[in-house]
């Protein structure tokens, strides 16, 4: 499984085209910004896991986050308590602004999109993420099951990327358009 399938399962595509309206991209671009950010965002999310204090942390923010919220309901993308909650996440996934400044840029320089409209949507993303993370990685109780989640974020990060390709690409943009 890749991080586009992980939104797409979760309902996510919904909130990737408001996010796509919000910065006037088409779907192709909003596509390749996901692409472009993906791997970080889950090499962030994955480093919660190496630890059973980091763990504990994750599996806290999943079950009392609401994150959910950002994939039921894309009215919710860009407003100012989904961005103030995203850039939280971004905090504890990359440790520093610098960080998100140079995932940006370096996610610009390979698609081509201003790195201003990048930085826009690391936190919406990351928001988004959590919560398909929420969704996806819930036990029967429905409370984040920890070795689930370990796996999952394993899963999304097999051989060192998050397992896009150009298909995967094109059929999004196709969904959300």
């Amino acid at each position: 499984m890749n991080f586009m399938d992980l939104l797409a399962e979760s309902g996510g595509e919904n909130s990737i085209g408001a996010l796509s309206k919000k910065l006037g991209l088409d779907g192709a671009d909003a596509g390749k910004l996901v692409e472009a950010v993906a791997p970080a965002l889950m090499r962030g999310l994955q480093k919660q896991t190496e630890s059973p204090d980091a763990m504990a942390g994750l599996t806290k923010a999943l079950s009392d986050g609401g994150h959910q919220r950002y994939l039921d309901d894309p009215n919710l993308v860009g407003d100012d308590a989904a961005l103030a909650d995203g850039n939280k996440i971004l905090g504890h996934l990359f440790g520093s602004k610098d960080v998100s400044r140079n995932v940006a840029a370096q996610a610009s320089q390979n698609t081509g999109i201003d790195a201003t409209l990048i930085k826009q949507a690391l936190p919406i993303l990351a928001g988004l993420a959590m919560g398909a993370l929420s969704k996806k990685g819930q036990s029967v109780s429905g409370e984040p099951d920890a070795g689930m989640l370990g796996g999952l974020l394993g899963g999304l990060m097999d051989g060192g990327n998050d397992g896009l390709d150009m298909d995967d690409l094109l059929g999004f943009a196709k969904k959300l358009f």
